[in-house]
């Protein structure tokens, strides 16, 4: 990859994961998912860039402001899922709970 394609990818990551934080303010899960799969092309093409390149002090620069707003992104998805996540957990503890409860009574 040449530096332009580099920074290209950062800044797609960067335009997804904003586009995440807006699907997980709207409870779009599916959304969600959908551009977390986008990420996770652009982070293999990334990884698996053979080559070395070297970024010259501005580009660097334009490297570390993206993932920090990719970091930043971050922190606000999972502040915005944890709450789902949770509660989903206490559904599937509760269910597991039930079905343990009938099984044992022979409510089955």
């Amino acid at each position: 990859m040449t530096n332009v394609e580099v920074l290209t990818a950062y800044t797609a990551m960067a335009a997804l994961t904003r586009k995440m934080v807006a699907a997980a303010t709207v409870a779009d899960w599916d959304g969600l998912e959908a551009l977390e799969t986008q990420v996770t092309a652009h982070v293999a093409a990334l990884r698996g860039n053979e080559e070395a390149v070297t970024l010259d002090a501005g580009e660097r620069q334009q490297k570390l402001g993206l993932i920090k707003q990719m970091l930043d992104d971050d922190r606000q998805i999972r502040d915005l899922t944890m709450p789902w996540m949770a509660q989903l957990s206490k559904l599937i503890n509760n269910t597991g709970t039930e079905r343990r409860l009938a099984a044992a009574y022979g409510a089955v």
